[in-house]
């Protein structure tokens, strides 16, 4: 059976959308006897890939936009000057009563998910009680994998028992490294299943 060619199984994330390269740092080396230029050579030559988790702020920042604008037109919000702002990696949402903010985050998770945009990426902030009884709450879009979710990806790598199959952390991404491209195939199948909590994609594929 012929090998499946790398565009038929990279660039797909958790929730099947495209990911997009992103640049790397080069490979740290341990001190030993071997020259180092041979052992970046040898891990380059091998099967790789990326782990890395991002957010399309243009499909965030359409999303908001359809989401305010339903906001102004439903007759359920007349009244309630229901606010829903993308500032920087957060969106802001705001309204009459706690019950019509839990109200405007269903609008925006209907329109975040007809974007494309995995809910997996919002991370909801307390809800705070502002001006004339209002309701307002942050929601920080969670980019790129943080340490103690670093950890988690590279124990689960590590317990699937794949041989030869490593990872580094290299700053927000993992990069993980195999002799067998079948047997990074089933990593990523693993990761795919396993839900992490935040969205993850798997670019940067390398013969």
């Amino acid at each position: 059976m012929a090998r499946p060619k790398a565009s038929q199984w990279a660039g797909l994330d958790s929730n099947q959308r495209s990911g997009n390269a992103t640049g790397l740092q080069p490979v740290p080396f341990g001190h030993s006897g071997t020259d180092p230029s041979a052992n970046l050579s040898n891990l380059h030559a091998m099967p790789s890939f990326d782990v890395v988790s991002e957010v399309d702020l243009q499909e965030v920042r359409n999303a908001v936009d359809q989401a305010s604008r339903e906001l102004a037109t439903r007759f359920d919000f007349k009244g309630t000057d229901s606010v829903v702002e993308l500032k920087d990696n957060a969106i802001q949402l705001e309204s009459a009563s706690e019950e019509r903010l839990k109200a405007v985050t269903q609008v925006l998770e209907e329109k975040m998910v007809k974007r494309k945009v995995s809910l997996k990426a919002l991370d909801y902030g307390k809800i705070e009680e502002a001006t004339h009884g209002r309701a307002r709450q942050n929601v920080t879009l969670a980019v790129g994998i943080n340490d103690e979710k670093a950890r988690e990806i590279g124990k689960f790598i590590k317990g699937l028992g794949l041989k030869g199959v490593q990872h580094q952390v290299q700053g927000d991404q993992l990069r993980v490294t195999g002799k067998k491209r079948d047997d990074l195939q089933k990593a990523i199948q693993s990761m795919k299943d396993k839900d992490f909590g935040v969205p993850l994609q798997f670019t940067n594929f390398r013969d």
